[in-house]
């Protein structure tokens, strides 16, 4: 009989693919394109008004992992603000315009490293753009061309009857087209639908046509859990053709919580580093301990911890040894009792009662030999 040499798996591929060439532009200090990391972007709920609040909110956000934040600028108490809100910002702020052309100006003046427009929604946006480009290009502030489905251009609308991807490709393109013709490049496109299928094609059209950056988005994605679910889809199935410079996961729920989402996405897809991993099953028949309370106490126990372990909390005899010896730290748990795996060795068997508070001790031990990751917060992974 002949005896086949296995040998060892193939290391997986650093990424899922190859970055699309794109131009390349700055957002204050954060670079955005191809020569640079995905950038997790969210928006303020606050007035923008309200300087304080709003930057007690964008210090959350940047607490949390948030690359660019944007806020918004529906009125001229909003515009005045931006100056305060810009300058102390430790992220770079985005002004975000809707109907008024006036207040792109006044957040280029302001100092925002960027701005945000919706031709769609601006009134005689297209007779504006010589006036925008000249002043954006003088204070070295990109724009990004912001079309949603909700307020497509009116002569898109009628000749496509829908905001179908081919709509909102063409809207965000034929914008580019009139900066271009003043000279001016420093571009971002995003083309946002709430329906991920549509949202994906009109990407694909855009990344086909253009080489702008394109940040990516599901707009009005729904509560936490939908909206989660829409954008994941979405953006994996974009950054797996490489094609994504930026994204915004839009929830109904808190801001820093789609902050912590589209981190987790990036770091999912080695787009970013990861931190913290806590790999756990899901449970089944077999698992003589509650998983999902061990898991949950084992993570609010390392919560915030930098260094890039992976923590293996497992319940049964048959994947459960396998998982925490793989791990740089794991618990096989059954029996009233629980082994520890340290680097793949089976350090000390521990009562059930003492199991999370000895992952949290040995974890510690570890992180204090382990060169924190840079970039991404935490990351949790459910088996």
């Amino acid at each position: 009989m002949t005896q086949v040499e296995l040998g060892m798996p193939a290391p997986p591929p650093e990424t899922l693919a190859e970055r699309r060439r794109t131009r390349q532009l700055r957002v204050g200090p954060v670079g955005v394109g191809s020569d640079h990391p995905v950038s997790v972007q969210s928006m303020t709920t606050t007035v923008t008004a309200d300087v304080n609040a709003t930057l007690q909110q964008i210090a959350e956000l940047t607490a949390a992992g948030c690359d660019i934040v944007r806020v918004a600028c529906p009125s001229a108490d909003d515009a005045a603000a931006l100056p305060a809100i810009a300058g102390k910002s430790k992220i770079p702020v985005v002004a975000d315009i809707h109907f008024q052309p006036k207040y792109v100006f006044a957040a280029i003046e302001a100092g925002c490293a960027a701005v945000r427009v919706n031709p769609g929604n601006i009134k005689r946006f297209d007779d504006r753009v010589a006036e925008i480009a000249r002043e954006a290009a003088d204070h070295g502030t990109p724009i990004r061309i912001g079309v949603n489905a909700g307020s497509l251009d009116e002569r898109l609308m009628r000749k496509y009857g829908r905001a179908t991807p081919e709509a909102l490709a063409e809207s965000a393109l034929w914008e580019a087209s009139l900066f271009s013709e003043h000279g001016f490049d420093d571009l971002k496109i995003s083309v946002k639908h709430n329906d991920p299928v549509v949202m994906v094609r009109a990407y694909e059209i855009l990344a086909e046509r253009c080489d702008y950056p394109l940040h990516l988005g599901v707009t009005e994605a729904g509560p936490a859990f939908q909206g989660t679910v829409k954008s994941a889809v979405a953006f994996g199935t974009l950054l797996r053709q490489g094609i994504g410079d930026t994204i915004r996961v839009s929830l109904s729920a808190p801001p820093v919580e789609e902050v912590k989402v589209g981190a987790q996405i990036l770091q999912s897809m080695n787009l970013r580093p990861r931190k913290l991993e806590i790999v756990s099953c899901p449970s089944c028949g077999r698992a003589q301990v509650d998983v999902y309370k061990l898991a949950e106490e084992v993570t609010a126990g390392l919560e915030g911890m930098e260094a890039p372990l992976r923590v293996a909390v497992m319940g049964c005899v048959v994947n459960g040894p396998g998982e925490a010896r793989e791990a740089d730290l794991g618990v096989a748990s059954g029996n009233g009792k629980g082994q520890i795996f340290v680097k793949g060795e089976v350090i000390k068997t521990v009562p059930e009662q003492q199991i999370v508070e000895t992952l949290i001790e040995e974890a510690l031990k570890l992180a204090e030999t382990t060169e924190p990751a840079d970039g991404g917060g935490v990351t949790v992974v459910a088996g």
